[in-house]
Protein backbone atom coordinates (compact mmCIF):
# COMPACT_ATOMS: atom_id res chain seq x y z
CA UNK A 1 0.00 0.00 0.00
CA UNK A 2 3.08 2.52 0.61
CA UNK A 3 4.39 1.87 -2.89
CA UNK A 4 0.99 2.82 -4.47
CA UNK A 5 0.56 5.87 -2.13
CA UNK A 6 4.09 7.21 -3.25
CA UNK A 7 3.50 5.98 -6.35
CA UNK A 8 0.23 8.39 -6.66
CA UNK A 9 2.20 11.28 -5.26
CA UNK A 10 4.88 10.70 -7.51
CA UNK A 11 2.62 11.26 -10.17
CA UNK A 12 0.89 14.03 -9.32
CA UNK A 13 4.20 16.02 -8.63
CA UNK A 14 4.93 15.03 -12.16
CA UNK A 15 1.79 15.53 -14.15
CA UNK A 16 2.41 19.23 -12.48
CA UNK A 17 5.45 19.63 -13.08
CA UNK A 18 6.44 20.63 -9.50
CA UNK A 19 9.73 20.71 -8.61
CA UNK A 20 12.84 18.30 -10.04
CA UNK A 21 10.21 15.22 -9.80
CA UNK A 22 9.04 17.03 -12.83
CA UNK A 23 11.97 16.54 -15.06
CA UNK A 24 12.32 12.62 -14.24
CA UNK A 25 11.31 9.80 -17.04
CA UNK A 26 8.15 8.49 -17.07
CA UNK A 27 9.64 4.71 -16.06
CA UNK A 28 11.35 6.09 -12.63
CA UNK A 29 7.33 7.63 -11.36
CA UNK A 30 6.38 4.00 -12.40
CA UNK A 31 8.79 2.15 -10.08
CA UNK A 32 6.42 2.35 -7.18
CA UNK A 33 4.16 1.12 -8.73
CA UNK A 34 5.75 -2.06 -9.87
CA UNK A 35 6.74 -2.54 -6.48
CA UNK A 36 3.47 -2.89 -5.08
CA UNK A 37 3.09 -5.33 -7.75
CA UNK A 38 5.65 -7.05 -6.93
CA UNK A 39 5.20 -6.94 -2.80
CA UNK A 40 1.20 -8.52 -3.54
CA UNK A 41 2.13 -10.93 -5.99
CA UNK A 42 4.65 -12.66 -3.05
CA UNK A 43 2.15 -11.94 -0.72
CA UNK A 44 -0.10 -14.14 -2.49
CA UNK A 45 2.00 -16.77 -3.75
CA UNK A 46 4.08 -17.49 -0.67
CA UNK A 47 0.38 -17.32 1.28
CA UNK A 48 1.44 -14.81 3.93
CA UNK A 49 -1.77 -12.96 3.03
CA UNK A 50 -3.86 -16.27 4.24
CA UNK A 51 -1.71 -16.22 6.98
CA UNK A 52 -2.39 -13.37 8.25
CA UNK A 53 -6.18 -13.49 7.51
CA UNK A 54 -6.23 -16.86 9.27
CA UNK A 55 -4.69 -15.68 12.38
CA UNK A 56 -7.21 -13.07 12.48
CA UNK A 57 -10.14 -15.10 12.01
CA UNK A 58 -8.63 -17.11 14.92
CA UNK A 59 -8.52 -14.32 16.89
CA UNK A 60 -11.89 -12.92 17.01
CA UNK A 61 -13.24 -16.49 17.12
CA UNK A 62 -11.07 -17.36 20.29
CA UNK A 63 -12.49 -13.55 21.70
CA UNK A 64 -15.94 -14.20 20.67
CA UNK A 65 -15.36 -17.93 22.55
CA UNK A 66 -14.32 -16.10 26.36
CA UNK A 67 -16.98 -13.43 26.02
CA UNK A 68 -20.04 -16.35 25.65
CA UNK A 69 -18.49 -17.91 28.23
CA UNK A 70 -18.24 -14.79 30.56
CA UNK A 71 -21.78 -13.89 29.41
CA UNK A 72 -22.66 -17.35 30.55
CA UNK A 73 -21.02 -16.94 34.25
CA UNK A 74 -19.10 -19.51 33.51
CA UNK A 75 -15.67 -17.62 33.18
CA UNK A 76 -11.96 -19.43 31.83
CA UNK A 77 -10.70 -22.80 32.81
CA UNK A 78 -8.15 -20.57 35.59
CA UNK A 79 -11.33 -18.82 37.44
CA UNK A 80 -13.44 -21.86 37.54
CA UNK A 81 -13.80 -23.85 40.71
CA UNK A 82 -13.18 -27.19 41.10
Amino acid sequence: MVGVVIGVVLLLLWLLDIGPIGAWPWWLIALPFGGAMLWWWWADTSGWTKRREMDKMDARKADRRAKNLQALGLGTKSRRRR
